[in-house]
């Protein structure tokens, strides 16, 4: 009997020995971009501390040093700025572009998609075909078209990223509900007497809010782009604020002559893009391997 207990023993720690290896993998593939991503919204936020000099102030007497310069370890642009100062003071201008319009277009797109899934078929219909419109447009191209009709700030370019993102949320949200709504457990809901707000908010958005969640994150890093293109093209942060796409019009004329300074938000617009799609698809993995958690919960 001894035998038989110690090598059941020994064989049941190997499965769990293996799910607790895929574990810390899954855990590991997480947490390094939740760690990058909590670093550059520490940066944004202590930019005054962080930033070796005044974003603004320059001096044509230090104007575009190259990397490595005494004083200037990233160089400085043609009006003799530091770069890593307006590097540093930009994250807050383009982390906002990138965050506050992702997190309206999840809020709208949820609310949107989840009303289309549960409403009749007139309502689903008028709102998807409604949706439809604004998603065949080219993303750039809407939101270039939206911030031109408005004065050229932070404001314009949360509201047309907005406007731009929120069709594919709201699509990605009707699909989450298109997939449940006939579960047995929202027709007890219903037979119950809840109402389609109760529904809605008690058994249908525990299950939408984590696939959202995880595809919300991915945008996070093209709304950055996005809003680097509105800025690069002159309908996004005025200057002399810095902000990385105005930072890479203002550098773009020294490109051939001092490449190394002159790619520098390019750079930063690049690692933050990606770091925000390795979260992004980090989040949409846990989810798919811990199932539908969700759904089991509320039911």
């Amino acid at each position: 009997m001894t035998v038989l207990r110690t090598g059941t023993s020994a064989r049941g720690r190997l499965p769990f020995r293996a799910l607790r290896a895929a574990a810390l993998r899954r855990d590991a593939g997480l947490l390094l971009p939740a760690a990058l991503a909590a670093l550059l919204l520490l940066v944004a936020v202590a930019a005054p501390l962080i930033a070796p000099y005044d974003p603004v102030a320059g001096s044509l007497r230090v104007r575009l040093l190259d990397p490595g310069s005494p004083g200037h370890l990233l160089g400085t642009d043609g009006q003799g700025r530091d770069v890593l100062s307006r590097l540093v003071w930009a994250a807050r201008p383009s982390l906002i572009g990138g965050f506050v319009p992702v997190a309206i277009a999840a809020t709208a797109g949820t609310a949107l998609g989840i009303a289309a899934g549960l409403g009749g078929r007139v309502t689903e219909q008028a709102l998807l075909r409604s949706l439809d419109v604004l998603y065949a447009f080219p993303g750039i191209l809407l939101a270039m078209t939206i911030a031109t009709l408005m004065p050229a700030g932070l404001g314009a370019t949360v509201l047309s990223l907005s406007v731009v993102l929120t069709p594919a949320v709201a699509r990605v949200a009707h699909t989450e509900v298109a997939r449940i709504r006939t579960a047995e457990y929202l027709e007890a809901a219903r037979v119950s007497g809840a109402g389609r707000t109760l529904v809605a908010v008690r058994q249908v958005l525990p299950v939408v809010a984590p696939v959202i969640l995880a595809y919300a994150s991915s945008l996070i890093g093209l709304s950055v782009v996005y809003a680097a293109g509105l800025s690069f093209l002159g309908l996004g942060v005025p200057p002399p604020t810095a902000e990385w796409g105005a930072m890479l019009d203002d550098l773009r004329p020294s490109l051939l002559t001092h490449p190394g300074v002159a790619v520098l938000p390019a750079l930063t617009i690049l690692i933050v893009s990606v770091v925000c799609n390795t979260l992004g698809e980090a989040l949409r993995r846990r989810i798919g391997d811990t199932g539908d958690l969700a759904a089991e919960a509320v039911r």
